[in-house]
């Protein structure tokens, strides 16, 4: 049995979403920004919900599920890095886009502070928190079966797992990336997906099986 705890459910797996989304802001105000930058599709989507003047500005982002969402959305990526990761987005708007006022459109917690980065850089980073995330309650008769495999999308649906139940010695777990597996016990079986996308992440679980 393959569970996946993300939002989206995908063929193949048992859906157990973990978190929901909530918006924070009421309204947007792009004026003056060169660029804005996206580190997940919700915020993409938040971003249309609050005002849809964001497609017009130029984004930088990481993921290509997050890139797809900018354009399926109608908006421009002017820059996606090779890595998935918030660092390497960092230390390149540190030699490429230095001079630009980028706004960061972010959820309530991140799990890499790029606005302090930059900062230690000379670089300000402005940014608007828009969304944030809450567990959805389940109850014990809920709980993942013997021997499943768990697919963990983000250190969030480790948390809100591990708000609803407790971790059975015969599960395995599978993570999107490192940053994730962070949040995990060492004592955990764990697989981390060859790439940061949930479609990987499912090629992981059946590859266990």
């Amino acid at each position: 049995m393959i569970y996946l705890l993300s939002p989206t459910a995908k063929e193949g797996t048992i859906h157990l979403p973990m978190i929901c989304f909530f918006l924070i802001e009421e309204k947007l105000d792009f004026t003056d920004y060169d660029l804005l930058m996206f580190t997940s599709k919700q915020a993409v989507v938040s971003a249309e919900a609050l005002n849809t003047d964001w497609k017009k500005i130029p984004c930088l982002t990481i993921g290509d599920a997050t890139a797809k969402q900018i354009e399926k959305l109608g908006g421009s990526v002017a820059y996606l890095p090779e890595s998935f990761y918030g660092t390497t987005l960092s230390q390149d708007i540190i030699s490429k886009f230095r001079e630009k006022k980028i706004l960061y459109l972010r959820p309530k917690e991140v799990s890499f502070d790029s606005k302090a980065f930059l900062n230690k850089e000379g670089i300000t980073l402005d940014e608007k928190i828009i969304y944030e995330t809450q567990c959805i309650e389940y109850l014990v008769k809920d709980k993942p079966q013997k021997d499943a495999i768990i697919i963990f999308t983000s250190p969030s649906t480790i948390d809100c797992f591990f708000e609803n139940f407790s971790w059975d010695e015969s599960y395995k777990a599978v993570v999107i990336g490192k940053t994730t597996q962070l949040h995990l016990a060492k004592n955990i079986e764990v697989y981390i997906a060859d790439k940061p996308l949930i479609t990987s992440c499912i090629e992981k679980a059946f590859s266990l099986i």
